[in-house]
């Protein structure tokens, strides 16, 4: 610790720099912009550069000038701190620059002393520590009031960005904006490439795509998050790119069910877009994580419009087929998908099913036993067709069916 007369004579080179306050801040802020290419850009202004700086050097030299007996008062710092996260400034480039116009500050302290001598040098030096301690305090009141400034603007930020995806995707839009004001303010085109994907939390407060945003941005995928209870909602703007890698980077990091809506083109159809999601979110098994993107295709929006109408379709169509055995079922449909995608060639979908073109003709047979009709009718084949592009993509449907109507059997005559 300095001895009194080392603070004495370090406090008469304190009050000789303090006379010349305004050149030593003048020329920390041109050393400064000459070094650091930042704060030459149009993000601090030279007249922020320089209240910074005044506050920095006065800080330092009212301690040394009048070294306070409590601890120091930290409130230039801190103002500085909250400023620049404010204005955006990296922390890592305010540290330099504090870190240069401290050693500047330092030179123009031992300068002064050398003026005045050995004995006012060996003063000067022995309060080092005292004065490199108060630039530490310096620099860790700023830092601290940088990150809660920034920490609380993030928040506020999210918070926004969340109240927007909430507007689009309810449709209920703040008083005096509009979705081109929204796309504004999420940095998002109004016409573009979107999805909608919604994703099913598996533990409270973890969030069920930890480390997608890297994966997005690495993709050029901007996104808008909205965190709900059990689940989260995000909008996706699309680069001009098959979203397939997008799929697979949420594919990676899904811990639970992820529905994803069909690409569209215009963000006010967000809403639409998200009842895709969920719907794509609840066809999935429960028991695994999984990804699903559902097509938007005529029969898709007409089963998603009234489920119990499309159920009650199904069960007409399939009929008893539904009461089968799971695995005789499950075969009788994948049999028929194969023959359908065959154009009806046997030949072809047993290729396709690993089997023999005979054994897909005896399926076949088999499933016409359920239909309302042959399958040389081309409404039949078309009910079919319905039916399983309806069980596909809605998998609930081939629960416990209804109980079946009567119907008569189509006639081809």
């Amino acid at each position: 610790m300095p001895e009194p007369a080392s603070d004495a004579v370090t406090a008469d080179i304190a009050r000789a720099l303090s006379a010349r306050t305004d050149s030593l801040v003048t020329a920390m802020a041109d050393l400064i912009a000459g070094e650091m290419e930042f704060y030459r850009s149009a993000v601090v202004s030279r007249e922020d550069l320089l209240e910074g700086l005044r506050g920095s050097v006065d800080f330092i030299l009212a301690h040394l000038t009048a070294p306070a007996a409590g601890s120091a008062d930290v409130t230039a710092p801190s103002a500085t701190g909250r400023k620049r996260a404010l204005q955006g400034a990296p922390l890592p480039e305010i540290l330099r620059c504090y870190r240069l116009s401290f050693a500047y500050f330092w030179e123009q302290l031992l300068a002064e002393a050398h003026v005045r001598g050995e004995q006012p040098t060996r003063a000067l030096l022995a309060a080092a520590t005292r004065v490199w301690s108060l630039a530490d305090i310096y620099a860790l009141a700023l830092t601290d009031a940088y990150r809660e400034a920034a920490a609380q603007q993030m928040l506020d930020t999210d918070r926004r960005r969340s109240a927007l995806v909430a507007a689009l995707v309810d449709g209920e839009l703040p008083v005096g904006e509009s979705v081109w004001e929204i796309a504004r303010m999420l940095d998002f085109p109004y016409q573009g490439s979107f999805v909608v994907l919604t994703a099913e939390a598996v533990k409270l407060a973890e969030p069920p795509l930890a480390g997608l945003e890297p994966k997005l941005q690495a993709l050029h995928v901007r996104s808008a998050w909205r965190a709900q209870p059990g689940h989260e909602i995000a909008v996706l703007s699309l680069p001009a790119q098959p979203t397939a890698p997008v799929l697979e980077a949420i594919g990676a990091c899904a811990t639970g069910r992820v529905g994803v809506s069909p690409v569209y083109h215009q963000l006010d159809h967000t809403g639409r877009a998200l009842r895709y999601a969920q719907v794509a979110l609840e066809s999935l098994p429960s028991a695994a994580p999984g990804v699903r993107q559902l097509d938007d295709t005529p029969l898709t929006e007409l089963v998603m419009t009234n489920l119990d109408t499309t159920r009650r379709a199904v069960n007409r169509v399939l009929g008893g087929l539904l009461s089968l055995p799971e695995a005789e079922r499950t075969t009788l449909l994948a049999t028929a998908r194969a023959w359908l995608a065959a154009r009806g060639s046997a030949a072809e979908a047993a290729r396709v099913l690993y089997c023999h073109e005979n054994t897909v003709r005896y399926r076949m047979r088999r499933l016409e036993e359920f239909l309302r009709g042959p399958l040389d009718d081309p409404m039949i084949v078309a009910e079919l067709a319905m039916a399983l592009d309806a069980v596909g993509t809605f998998p609930t449907l081939l629960g416990q069916p209804s109980p079946p109507e009567r119907t008569e059997r189509r006639s081809t005559r």
